[in-house]
């Protein structure tokens, strides 16, 4: 299940909850300052990040910086336990589903979200060359043998 942690003002977490309405891709909103984030919330985050916090913290917020901290001097769990306490410093959008996660809105990654049977049949819409009918669906891939 994709997840889309937002908040009420942010504009591209609209654009993000918007694109995936007009997609019909299912999600599950996650407002975090309605919803209290959780450390299993973030452990998801973590485990689809390339740079672990730098990813999904803003060290430019203002909790952050008025905290006067440095990422790199914290422990994992004390940084948990502050992005707990301090949901504002993630940035956002952050949509995570299983071995995936977008930071922010960019109409052309947020496409990795479209499920693998639509993405088929637009593809094969487009390039009916390497495509098969089949009952049910429009097109599909033709696989190779």
């Amino acid at each position: 299940m994709i997840k889309i942690y937002t908040t009420n003002s942010c504009a591209s977490c609209r654009k993000a909850i918007k694109w995936f309405k007009e997609h019909n891709i299912p999600y599950k909103e996650v407002n975090f300052f309605n919803t209290p984030i959780t450390r299993a919330d973030i452990i998801s985050m973590l485990e689809n990040t390339e740079d672990g916090f730098e990813d999904i913290i803003s060290t430019r917020s203002k909790v952050f910086s008025e905290a006067n901290l440095n990422l790199e001097d914290m422990k994992f769990n004390d940084l948990v336990d502050f992005i707990i306490k301090h949901p504002s410093v993630l940035k956002r959008p952050i949509i995570v589903d299983d071995n995936k996660m977008q930071v922010g809105y960019n109409d052309e990654e947020i496409r990795v979200f479209i499920p693998r049977e639509i993405r088929r049949q637009w593809t094969c819409s487009l390039n009916q060359d390497n495509c098969e009918y089949q009952k049910g669906l429009e097109y599909s891939f033709k696989e190779e043998k």
